[in-house]
């Protein structure tokens, strides 16, 4: 998930390939459900939640953690 240039279908894939539902990955990152279908759905995802996206589900967490805390 470098970059985050992630679209809402880009993370659909990502939450199928998981094998959650979601309720299960959303919640996590203080996303409603209906939020996230929204998302998915195509409507611009704002970068903080990208950032927490990355963060819970990214393949290098502590890479994200690092740019989030230079960003402050």
């Amino acid at each position: 998930m470098a970059g985050m240039k992630k679209t809402g279908p880009e993370v659909l894939k990502l939450r199928r390939r998981l094998g959650l539902n979601q309720h299960e990955f959303w919640s996590p990152l203080g996303v409603t459900q209906s939020g996230g279908s929204r998302y998915e759905s195509d409507r611009r995802i704002p970068k903080p939640v990208l950032k927490l996206i990355e963060l819970a589900y990214g393949n290098k967490p502590q890479e994200a953690l690092k740019q989030l805390r230079a960003r402050r």
